[in-house]
């Protein structure tokens, strides 16, 4: 009954008081309004660097030999003088993981560069990635080929000039025409067209289609790296169980052919997803924790203008609460329904900034290339805090409704 009749009377304070109403809402409404974006962002991009991210840069169960860290945030001078004093890391560390792994795994050699492309009928591809790499990558990426084929052992062990295009370039350069058997000259080197690889798609806006994947020992490595030297080995376990043995036996390896002694740290970076996955982690626990926790601050605020609100109200209403207790309510009956009250107010707030805050993220990932993502949990959540935060404002206006007098109350004006 109580909370039937504090509803009803909420609403139609909503209705007839509409510019005070309006100011008791709006604190709630931004503060959920703007939780709901930030965690809407941050989820977004979570799922999106574990379940895309991941796969698309480093492929599926695979682990990368590189000369440094691929993500380093280190501003210590003498860290990166050591870094640059390290070995490269060459075909011949490739060919030797490929020969004496224990685990069965596939592996590649990587070496990219930007750069343009240019179409043997004029047209030309600008801003392509151009990546330098054994045969194996298409499977362990999981790039399937469209049209064509991709080189053959044959072709890459010989450095064979043959391309295969991303679907972007493709387009690009050749549009309806079929890109199969033209010649595109890259860094001034002609290459015959042999495959395209089907749409990509983008990652954080860039289109991933701007790509061409060359043999690793065509004319292209000359222009990315010095004779025999490349960016990356990277290896695929073939089955997952085992990538943790491979790459121990990869450590071991390389440690013995540089003649690092046990107590000497590794001259080399042995990188998984899971391990770049964490430094994601740590800088995603800390923003679903203090942004949130910013956010909360203005929902305190938003409290505070309730606290006012409803205490003009309790004041305005305070023969219509002699009334009710000179027939019988009791305090605790008064007390109910200022915080039922309170706490409608507070929801419809609530509720608004869930409804605008789910409307501007569903924008932003239509709009932009940042992956929001709308998750029901913390739009729950979000209009949870709105009603705890209403009752809590209402605490102060209830305790003092409930404690007039009746007959003083009555001859209030």
């Amino acid at each position: 009954m109580y909370v039937r009749e504090g509803i009803a009377l909420a609403l139609t304070q909503l209705r007839t008081e509409k510019l005070k109403s309006f100011f008791a809402l709006l604190g709630v409404t931004i503060s959920v309004m703007f939780l709901l974006l930030v965690v809407s962002i941050v989820e977004g991009m979570d799922r999106y660097i574990r379940e895309d991210f991941s796969t698309t840069i480093f492929g599926i169960n695979t682990v990368r030999l590189r000369r440094s860290p691929e993500i380093n945030f280190s501003t210590d001078p003498e860290y990166w003088r050591a870094q640059r004093r390290r070995p490269a890391i060459t075909h011949e560390d490739a060919d030797a993981v490929r020969a004496r792994l224990s685990v069965p795994v596939r592996v590649a050699v990587e070496s990219a560069t930007g750069g343009a492309v240019e179409g043997d009928n004029g047209r030309t591809a600008t801003n392509v990635r151009l990546m330098g790499a054994s045969r194996e990558v298409f499977a362990i990426r999981d790039w399937v080929i469209e049209r064509g084929r991709a080189f053959t052992p044959q072709e890459a062990d010989r450095g064979v000039p043959v391309a295969v295009l991303g679907w972007g370039t493709a387009d690009q350069l050749f549009q309806d025409l079929d890109p199969l058997g033209r010649s595109v000259r890259i860094r001034g080197f002609p290459y015959r067209v042999i495959g395209v690889i089907e749409p990509l798609g983008s990652l954080f806006g860039e289109s991933l289609d701007n790509l061409a994947v060359l043999p690793a020992l065509s004319p292209i490595e000359a222009s990315i790296n010095p004779h025999g030297v490349v960016d990356q080995v990277v290896i695929q376990a073939l089955d997952p169980s085992s990538l943790r043995e491979a790459q121990t036996e990869i450590e071991g390896l390389m440690r013995a052919r540089r003649g690092l002694r046990p107590t000497e740290d590794n001259d080399f970076a042995l990188e998984t997803s899971a391990e770049t996955l964490s430094f994601w982690d740590r800088i995603s626990s800390v923003l679903f924790v203090a942004l949130p926790g910013l956010v909360a601050i203005a929902l305190i605020v938003g409290g505070v203008v309730i606290v006012n609100i409803m205490l003009v109200s309790v004041m305005e209403r305070t023969r219509e609460f002699g009334v009710r207790k000179a027939v019988g309510a009791r305090r605790r009956d008064i007390l109910r329904q200022v915080l039922v009250e309170s706490a409608t107010l507070s929801g419809c707030g609530a509720l608004v900034g869930a409804g605008v805050g789910s409307g501007l993220t569903l924008l932003l990932r239509t709009a932009t290339p940042l992956p929001a993502a709308v998750a029901p949990e913390w739009i729950l959540l979000s209009i949870a805090m709105g009603l705890v935060v209403g009752i809590a404002a209402g605490v102060y206006p209830a305790a003092r409704a409930a404690r007039l007098d009746p007959v003083d109350a009555l001859r209030y004006e």
